[in-house]
């Protein structure tokens, strides 16, 4: 959310998560009332902002937003949800798992191509492997790394060209094939 108020936008970045969690967590973990909850909360914060903003603006957010939450429950709790929400609710958690399933499995077949990737580097050549680990994974500067290793800047950069080169011929295929979408 941004305004031309400064302020506001910076309250607003600080505690968004909060007042969500807040919201969900009295509104008795319904995600989409939690939204319209914390929705409603900072527009009451926007419009009032002016008296509040030297106030305890946390406290003001945990109250409202707990209220709202809560008076939200009590009035929806004895309501029986139809066959279509409660399909949707459960479609809705079913995706949400299967996404972080693939995300998680996703990022161990990352982490493993990476150390396939440093394995196979340092049997080819441990100079490319210490100027790549130097230069990318512990970001130190070029001219810094070149000293370190006793060489020149310009035989670093050949030494980087190269290494990148060859990780991209031996592995380049496995990498495209990872971001492909399943």
């Amino acid at each position: 959310m941004l305004t031309g108020n400064r302020e506001y936008n910076e309250i607003y970045e600080k505690y968004k998560n909060l007042v969500l969690k807040i919201a969900y967590t009295y509104s008795g973990n319904n995600y989409d009332a939690a939204e319209d909850i914390a929705q409603d909360t900072f527009l009451k914060l926007y419009i009032g902002f002016d008296e509040l903003k030297n106030g305890n603006i946390y406290a003001w957010l945990y109250t409202t937003t707990r209220n709202a939450a809560f008076n939200h429950y009590k009035k929806y709790r004895r309501e029986i949800p139809s066959e279509d929400e409660v399909l949707e609710r459960e479609i809705r958690i079913q995706e949400s798992v299967e996404e972080e399933y693939a995300e998680k499995s996703l990022e161990v077949k990352r982490f493993e191509l990476h150390e396939r990737i440093f394995r196979g580097l340092m049997e080819k050549n441990p100079r490319w492997h210490e100027a790549i680990v130097l230069t990318y994974y512990m970001n130190i500067p070029q001219a810094k790394v070149a000293e370190m290793m006793g060489i020149r800047v310009e035989v670093l950069h050949s030494m980087l060209h190269r290494a990148r080169k060859w990780i991209a011929k031996t592995y380049g295929a496995e990498y495209e094939e990872m971001k492909q979408p399943d």
